[in-house]
């Protein structure tokens, strides 16, 4: 894991907007590559980079992430990768914005 992300985990619309909770640093590989992901709500939408963290990270869709390069996105989906005790590389993948 050679990159650090600070996530803001989404918590829900407020009258005043959105409301995130208290940004956390997260280890992980960021991979700046543009790729259509699927979002929560069915439609195809493009994703221009993807943070592969530990397990257990927590980034539910509306995130706010800021990457290495002080760009700052929102995550589109999350996928936890659990090889079932087999000898994968568990991770979670997150797709941004």
């Amino acid at each position: 894991m050679r990159h650090e992300v600070t996530i803001e985990p989404y918590l829900g619309e407020t009258s005043k907007g959105s409301r995130f909770g208290a940004a956390a640093t997260v280890r992980c590989f960021v991979d700046e590559q543009t790729r259509t992901v699927r979002s929560p709500g069915g439609d195809d939408v493009t994703s221009g980079s993807t943070v592969f963290a530990d397990p257990g990270t927590q980034a539910p869709p509306g995130s706010r992430v800021r990457l290495p390069s002080g760009r700052v996105t929102r995550v589109i989906q999350l996928a936890d990768h659990d090889g079932g005790g087999l000898p994968t590389p568990d991770h979670v993948e997150i797709h941004l914005e």
